[in-house]
């Protein structure tokens, strides 16, 4: 039986077809379009040309730029230089890259973390190197339980594990639905020809397109009862949710009893760059022996290693930047609804207001930007088709007055284009 043979594209093809690719965006307005920060990032921000009242940051707790946060990272310039110029096994790590993976791994209550270039680099360490591993063993199957909306760094860290081992299935549970993650496992343990080896359920502390969480009291219980290996990724959540900044675990009653956590320094936490593995002490001396993004990526920079020790040792002080986030958040949302906005209800900073369509959310966000408020827009295929929404996030580096001006320009905005 003959098969069609695929037409080569050439180089001049290519790049006609990734200008009608670019068209169709533009004209479905669809194309994301980057819109420069002129100053600081702050609770406010210079852009476009006038003041706006910053939306759109993971700055949740408005360190970013905080004093504190650059004077740490200053002495850290001071005194350590600008870069190592090395991956840590050969001779990029300094006392300060061991302080600062003592001092997450304290503050999230596991044994020990290892440092990574971003989180998305360490979800993808993890799985891959973990699922390569065949601890002497032949014939074995693996499995990941992972939610239907976890981020694209699971995702992707699940798919290279699965195309670099042939033998690891995924399962893709309903979103935050115990019942059906439940349905899978049972399914799987009942089936005889289905004899894991190992199981991992993987699940995003909070989800960052919709601003909910994963009830992790209920995980706990079901990774224990079924021996799976528990997998969360709190780059939403770290010095975010919980009394004390400590995430979706402390939020959920479950601090210290979470196998293995990942997260980002890239957000809450000073909102520069780097990411983590946190968990038992043998599974991170593991990883420093098989992660490729570990073992083949530079090391922190020494300013952005002293910030963020700054930034837990702040957190560790006190929660007051805690406390203030999560006022202004109700306040916010409480607002926001009264106006007639539709949101999806929950308790954290990000907030999606939505509008459905994608030339609904890029219109809104600018003429919001217009108003002197800088908010982004997603529509698919980061979020599902119909449901386009401006992604709000809170931070406690907003003052009322900053949220009461926001809240201002979405009534205007809003009912001019028939939102409200």
């Amino acid at each position: 039986m003959s098969q069609t043979k695929t037409k080569r594209m050439g180089t001049k093809a290519l790049y006609q077809a990734l200008d009608q690719e670019l068209r169709l965006a533009r004209e479905n307005k669809t194309y994301k379009v980057e819109v420069p920060v002129d100053s600081w990032q702050n609770g406010v921000v210079t852009a476009a040309g006038r003041k706006q009242v910053m939306l759109a940051s993971n700055n949740y707790l408005g360190l970013a730029n905080h004093p504190r946060i650059q004077e740490a990272a200053r002495k850290g310039l001071q005194e350590h230089g600008y870069g190592l110029a090395s991956v840590r096994f050969i001779c990029g790590t300094q006392k300060i890259h061991l302080q600062l993976e003592e001092a997450i791994a304290r503050f999230l209550g596991t044994e020990a973390a290892i440092l990574h270039s971003s989180c998305f680099a360490a979800n993808e360490a993890f799985f891959t190197a973990l699922f390569s591993a065949d601890f002497g063993e032949t014939g074995y199957r693996d499995v990941i339980y992972s939610d239907q909306l976890n981020h694209a760094s699971i995702i992707d860290g699940i798919r290279l594990s699965r195309i670099a081992v042939k033998t690891t299935d995924s399962r893709a549970y309903k979103h935050n639905d115990m019942l059906d993650l439940e349905r899978y496992i049972n399914m799987d343990q009942a089936d005889q020809d289905r004899d894991y080896r190992l199981s991992v359920i993987a699940t995003d502390g909070v989800f960052s397109m919709e601003g909910d969480y994963a009830r992790l009291d209920k995980f706990v219980e079901l990774a224990k009862k079924s021996d799976s290996l528990l997998f969360v990724d709190e780059s939403h959540s770290t010095g975010v949710l919980g009394a004390t900044g400590r995430g979706t675990p402390e939020h959920c009653g479950v601090h210290g009893k979470i196998d293995v956590i990942t997260g980002t320094l890239g957000k809450a936490l000073g909102g520069a760059a780097g990411g983590f593995i946190a968990g038992k002490k043998a599974l991170v001396d593991f990883m420093r022996q098989k992660s490729r993004p570990y073992t083949f990526s530079n090391s922190l920079p020494p300013s952005i290693v002293c910030a963020s020790l700054e930034a837990i040792k702040m957190l560790e002080e006190d929660n007051h930047l805690v406390e203030k986030l999560r006022q202004n958040t109700q306040y916010f949302r409480k607002e926001i609804k009264r106006l007639g906005f539709t949101i999806l209800e929950g308790e954290h900073p990000i907030v999606p207001v939505m509008v459905q369509e994608a030339s609904t959310a890029m219109d809104m966000s600018g003429h919001l930007l217009d108003e002197g408020v800088y908010v982004r827009g997603l529509w698919y295929p980061v979020v599902p088709r119909g449901e386009a929404r401006l992604r709000v996030q809170i931070s406690a580096a907003h003052e009322v007055e900053d949220l009461d001006k926001a809240l201002d320009a979405f009534k205007k905005v809003g009912k001019r284009q028939g939102v409200i």
